[in-house]
């Protein structure tokens, strides 16, 4: 079962959402907030999987709040839920530590399999969210004659491309034959190598590099 935290102002949105998820037998809505401070705290009581959170709100809004969770709270995966497709609340956001970032006018499967991918130990983006980060990013790179992928190893690469396609450190390691640590070892130098500071940006470079496509 699922355990999921609902953070909006809108409450006549969170009575939606939270109508839509309690119709799948392996979800169950423990809560509701309608600001950040409120969700930190409903975070620390409840101990949820998952927090599905708006970005834009009063008091402590869903950027800062999402710190809070992922800081305080590492095994809670949060999902942003907005309105925003915005590359600068996108970023913001998994800066902040969001597993995902949907945009609130998909279709309710879009968010249910975002839901499912981050409870597992992936990440998503909704597919238009993807191409305006990227789009943004591969302008940036065409301006430069660097190659950012070429520092990188043979097995780093493979790495930084199971990493954009989502799996976890697990799934990697199974894939690979190797040690946990031994791909978190991989993923800091890459990271290291590429300037990077969130999962975010090694997607952007896997996508511009060729590695994974947005297809």
């Amino acid at each position: 079962m699922v355990r999921i935290i609902l953070v909006d102002d809108h409450r006549i949105i969170r009575q939606g959402l939270r109508s839509l998820l309690e119709s799948q037998s392996d979800i169950e809505v423990i809560g509701e907030a309608e600001n950040g401070h409120t969700a930190v705290q409903l975070v620390h009581e409840k101990q949820p999987d998952i927090v599905i959170t708006d970005v834009t709100m009063p008091h402590l809004n869903g950027i800062e709040a999402t710190s809070q969770i992922t800081r305080l709270f590492p095994q809670v995966k949060v999902i942003a839920l907005s309105g925003h497709s915005d590359n600068a609340f996108v970023t913001d956001m998994l800066k902040a530590g969001a597993s995902a970032y949907v945009l609130k006018k998909c279709l309710f499967e879009e968010l249910l399999g975002a839901i499912r991918i981050v409870n597992k130990g992936g990440r998503y983006l909704s597919p238009e969210v993807t191409k305006g980060i990227v789009g943004n990013y591969i302008c940036l790179l065409s301006e430069s004659k660097d190659k950012p992928l070429e520092k990188l190893t043979e097995r780093e690469r493979e790495v930084l491309q199971l990493i954009a396609e989502g799996k976890s450190t697990k799934q990697i390691a199974l894939q690979l034959h190797v040690s946990a640590k031994a791909i978190e070892a991989n993923r800091r130098k890459v990271m290291q190598k590429l300037n990077s500071q969130s999962i975010a940006e090694l997607v952007k470079y896997a996508i511009a590099g060729g590695l994974i496509s947005l297809e």
